[in-house]
């Protein structure tokens, strides 16, 4: 795998300019999580539901503290009525009848750690699988027995300073950074978002500042075969984190970049891609302030090239010109159920006319959906996004949360991407809909964990005249009811919460 030059050129002024800061040799735990709703990375090293063998229920394996294993099952009903989802651009895959959806996750996961440092291992299986569905297989949802990670890693404990590890990571592997919108695991689908290629790592997250930067291929999820890497398609770029003040702010300036070495004139029309070149510098910062309020904010500029295929013109270049940001405003009352409101604004750019040589539409990279809409509806690209939610505790390890949510479009001609709907002319107005949903979370011991959700989005103006005949100005064939969307899930994890079971 040839690395992009860029890829070195953010890593090297930033570990400089690290190098001078002051206090880098002491190295107490500074990270403070974000309270934003469902925007904390979730952890990738080991990932959450994987134990040290010593913390285990077997308490012959005591001093084995070398050994991180983990095994996982989640099994999950969906309900889905007038689901918006399958509506494909130029085509209608939407049916009448409800869906009725049973998706099965198996994740297993062996890590090796201290005994061989500074070189440590790690491989991680997957299997997943759906049934009874009405729509064709995605790789969304399928993706049979895979390796979703297999790295070696040098770990150099205190390569910079007491407690201050260097990591350089070889192989695949999954990731999250930021607030999950641009790179995400997409935790809540059936499979995982994963790379090939290169990460370093300059200190860790109990550190007053670390440095994360990587080169990586996307994995391209096949659901019968092999993954493969898409060997034309690199991301990259480093984030910073400054957690010197964390008990009030953490700082992330940031980078990154996506190239795509295009292949307009494939003789297998399903192969061909158009060329991208993005970069994408941006600033995240969240924190607390006046006793119980806290927030969470982003903003992100993208500049570049930006191919679009055409059936006649073959690959036309345009310039990439977008912007997106996204602030979260939070009070936690003092409360035994332990009560969070918050209000939120989102947006991200569209594309104005797809005939210029100017695209305005935000690219989310591989981003999580979920802190949009529940129903997955909708991503960081040509969007108003308005949110007030409500979370709470009522009893131990019962956790509910409720929001409503409203959706514009940012250009009344670029489209509803996740639904496949646009119209070019902007005479269907810009009013997409609103959602309201609503989910319980309960741990029910150390081992089970089950939860249960809710969701109705009713649309607006433009999503209602997209359902009207192609005759009356629409695209017809699917519907302009609301849609209602219910799942049942249960987690299963077979070596408990990592709390040790001996005194």
């Amino acid at each position: 795998m040839k690395l992009p030059l860029i890829y070195t050129i953010p890593t090297a002024g930033s570990l400089c300019l690290l190098l001078a800061w002051p206090g880098l040799g002491y190295a107490e735990d500074y990270y403070v999580a974000t309270k934003g709703y469902r925007v904390e990375p979730a952890p990738t090293d080991p990932p959450l539901y994987v134990r040290n063998l010593s913390k285990t229920q077997f308490e012959q394996f005591r001093d084995v503290k070398w050994l991180d294993v983990g095994l996982d099952f989640r099994t999950r009903y969906e309900y889905r009525e007038n689901d918006y989802r399958p509506q494909r651009t130029g085509t209608s895959e939407w049916r009448a009848d409800a869906d009725n959806l049973w998706l099965l996750r198996t994740r297993a996961y062996v890590g090796i750690k201290d005994i061989l440092d500074p070189l440590r291992f790690a491989v991680e299986m997957e299997d997943a699988r759906s049934y009874n569905g009405l729509y064709p297989k995605t790789d969304a949802d399928v993706n049979e027995f895979e390796m979703i990670q297999g790295y070696g890693e040098l770990y150099f404990e205190n390569s910079l300073g007491h407690n201050r590890p260097i990591s350089i990571r070889a192989g695949r592997m999954h990731l999250e950074l930021l607030d999950r919108r641009l790179i995400g695991n997409n935790e809540f689908r059936n499979t995982t978002n994963n790379f090939d290629g290169y990460r370093v790592r300059f200190g860790k997250k109990q550190n007053n500042w670390d440095l994360d930067t990587f080169a990586l291929q996307p994995v391209e999820r096949l659901k019968y075969e092999l993954d493969q890497p898409d060997e034309d398609t690199w991301i990259y770029g480093a984030v910073l984190s400054l957690k010197q003040w964390s008990e009030f702010i953490t700082i992330q300036p940031y980078f990154l970049g996506r190239k795509t070495d295009g292949d307009p004139s494939n003789r297998v029309q399903a192969n061909r891609k158009p060329t991208m070149d993005i970069y994408a510098p941006g600033l995240r910062a969240y924190g607390f302030f006046g006793g119980g309020f806290d927030f969470d904010a982003d903003i992100n500029k993208q500049f570049g090239r930006y191919g679009s295929l055409s059936a006649n013109r073959g690959e036309s270049l345009r310039q990439h010109d977008a912007l997106a940001y996204s602030l979260e405003l939070g009070y936690s009352f003092d409360h035994d159920w332990k009560p969070r409101a918050s209000v939120y604004y989102g947006y991200g750019t569209g594309d104005k006319n797809a005939g210029d040589n100017i695209n305005q539409r935000f690219d989310a990279f591989y981003g999580f959906n979920q802190p949009w809409s529940r129903n997955d509806y909708f991503s960081w690209d040509n969007i108003h996004a308005p949110k007030a939610r409500l979370e709470f505790t009522p009893y131990k390890d019962v956790r509910i949360d409720t929001g409503y949510n409203a959706y514009w479009q940012e250009s009344e001609t670029g489209g509803w991407n996740r639904a496949g709907l646009r119209d070019t002319t902007g005479r269907s107005g810009a009013f997409l809909g609103h959602e309201f949903d609503i989910r319980l979370r309960h741990k029910l011991n150390a081992y089970v964990d089950w939860s249960m959700s809710y969701a109705r989005f009713t649309p607006g103006d433009f999503t209602e005249s997209r359902a009207l005949p192609v005759a009356q100005g629409g695209q017809g064939a699917y519907t302009s009811e609301p849609s209602n969307f219910f799942y049942f899930e249960v987690s299963l994890n077979a070596f408990g919460d990592g709390k040790p079971t001996y005194k």
